[in-house]
């Protein structure tokens, strides 16, 4: 098989995370400020609204074969900063940040995160073609649910684990309307992304559900997991990414430009702690076997 490099984009490309651009609330635009610690970031934030992430150009990786290692953390050290290739997000106006430290579950080497009344994550720009790739995997577990914690609402826009998965921007693929907000938000706040699919660890909502966030339509929220039944239970999750976005957004999607992980606990002020495992996107089964 023909191996096919996939360059990072350029630093414009990446997540949107924790608050909406859009919240009503909002009215002035927020100057973006250097992240502590990695002058390759840039994170701007509203008051009590949505952050969009801009990270600098990052890896190259060999797109071949049918599986894309983008979170190999079980090849990860113990102790190490941060797992290859991530960064850490972390939000101006939210002072406080969740910690994120490789360590040892068992034999294997994961990603612990700890959430006290804080917002952070870890993040990972890619390019990847959804139609090629459509599937996600990895393995997550958590210690708790929170017991406010509600996707409806933005108080309660927190959960003790996400994947984030990000779209770049491309015209040939955009409604006319949906251009038209895209570009008022481009001018008010720079570049950012133009869609995201948020998978949860909620409390209440059933498995299976898809809404819109409770800050911006931008975004969409899968619950993939609920309640409490299977804390402290490694849990492998799958999606078909393709047919999600086109479920969510009704519409193809454009090419994936991000990936993160966070757990957060800054509207609800309780305390959780996740542990992630590794993430890999591969072909489909039919695609594959070709």
């Amino acid at each position: 098989m023909r191996e096919e490099a996939a360059r990072c984009p350029s630093c414009s490309q990446n997540p949107t995370m924790k608050r909406c651009l859009f919240d009503a609330r909002s009215r002035s635009r927020t100057t973006p400020a250097l992240n502590e610690g990695n002058g390759g970031m840039l994170v701007g934030t509203g008051v009590l609204l949505a952050t969009w992430l801009l990270i600098a150009p990052a890896c190259l990786w060999a797109q071949s074969g049918a599986v894309l290692e983008v979170g190999k953390f079980s090849a990860s050290q113990v102790g190490q900063a941060m797992p290859d290739g991530w960064k850490p997000l972390t939000f101006k106006k939210i002072p406080k940040h969740t910690s994120y430290e490789v360590v040892k579950d068992g034999s294997v080497t994961i990603v612990k995160a700890v959430s006290e009344a804080s917002a952070s994550g870890l993040i990972k720009p890619v390019v990847i073609d959804p139609k090629e790739y459509p599937i996600v995997r990895w393995r997550w577990k958590i210690d708790n649910v929170l017991r406010r914690s509600d996707v409806a609402l933005k108080e309660g826009d927190d959960f003790p684990a996400r994947l984030y998965i990000t779209f770049e921007y491309d015209p040939d693929k955009v409604s006319f309307g949906k251009k038209l907000k895209f570009k008022a938000g481009q001018a008010l706040f720079g570049d950012i992304p133009i869609a995201a699919l948020n998978y949860i660890w909620e409390t209440k909502t059933p498995v299976g559900t898809i809404v819109e966030n409770a800050y911006t339509d931008f975004a969409k929220m899968v619950i993939v997991e609920s309640g409490a039944q299977k804390v402290g239970m490694w849990i492998d999750e799958e999606r078909n990414i393709y047919e999600d976005y086109k479920k969510a957004f009704g519409e193809e999607p454009p090419m994936i430009n991000g990936v993160a992980i966070m757990s957060d606990t800054d509207n609800t002020k309780e305390q959780a702690t996740a542990y992630y495992g590794d993430i890999v996107f591969q072909k489909s089964v039919k695609a594959s076997s070709r």
